[in-house]
């Protein structure tokens, strides 16, 4: 990626440094220190965990987030539309079209894409603890974890009603998808100020092929078993504590969680500046 961001950049109108992550939560550390010390962009050169940690870091701050795509979902820059070809990712950062986006707070916790409870959290945490990296693994990772998943029980209150689900997945979206164009919110929009809830309940083994159907074809809210929705906030009770995630990281997090979305809190580069992102 280094050559071409050295080869491709508009360095006339563009002056930067390249800084190497070395940790969990460093590029949230550099994205705020740069911030302060006056840079107007920052560049999340990775998957949705790096552009997570940066866009926290850069919460507040004023500066700018850009994007190159090189991770294993690259579900914020896809819902951008933001090409995975390297040259053509550095060109919209070239062009420096800037809009402003809604992120979402899950306990506090920053998210851009997604968060939630259920089957997607548990891998998600299997994924973050094993050795390979990519849709090969999550793929894998999934097909262990569903053979012996339990599902569980929620209590869902919005601004607006309470229900309680059996729910397989409860996600809340601020972008339309996980990654990998797998739209499980597909009428998200990121500058709407609102959060879209997608709940799948438990299914047998014989659904598995219209859900994948759907969600890689933008209907699965069309699911008639699926409940899909949107607020501006929304608690989730459960019995007990458990995992849950944000953009794909797991976090633990205790029996109630509170999931709001901040309008228009956070800059960032983008091919368009259409209103329906």
């Amino acid at each position: 990626m280094k050559y071409y961001i050295k080869r491709w950049v508009d360095s006339n109108n563009i002056q930067y440094y390249m800084v190497t992550t070395k940790y969990a939560g460093h590029a949230e550390k550099i994205a705020r220190l740069s911030a302060k010390n006056g840079a107007d962009i920052v560049v999340a050169v990775g998957g949705d965990g790096t552009v997570n940690e940066v866009g926290r870091g850069l919460i507040g701050t004023g500066a700018v987030m850009a994007i190159l795509p090189c991770g294993s979902g690259n579900g914020l820059a896809r819902h951008l539309g933001i090409p995975l070809d390297a040259v053509k990712a550095i060109n919209i950062i070239n062009r420096l079209n800037i809009i402003d986006i809604d992120y979402g707070l899950i306990n506090n916790h920053p998210f851009f894409c997604t968060c939630g409870v259920g089957f997607d959290a548990q891998v998600s945490m299997k994924f973050a603890q094993g050795k390979s990296r990519g849709l090969a693994s999550y793929i894998e990772k999934t097909l262990r974890e569903f053979l012996k998943y339990r599902n569980e029980k929620y209590q869902l209150i919005t601004e607006e009603q309470t229900q309680a689900v059996d729910a397989f997945i409860v996600t809340c979206a601020n972008a339309d998808q996980w990654g990998n164009n797998a739209y499980i919110a597909p009428t998200a929009s990121i500058r709407d100020g609102m959060l879209d809830i997608s709940v799948i309940p438990p299914f047998t083994p014989i659904d598995i092929p219209l859900i994948v159907y759907q969600l890689f074809n933008r209907q699965i809210d069309q699911n008639k078993n699926v409940k899909y929705f949107k607020c501006r906030k929304l608690i989730i009770k459960r019995k007990k504590e458990g995992v849950a995630h944000f953009d794909g990281d797991p976090v633990m997090l205790g029996s109630e969680i509170t999931v709001n979305i901040v309008p228009a809190g956070l800059k960032v580069v983008s091919p368009a500046s259409n209103s329906n992102i």
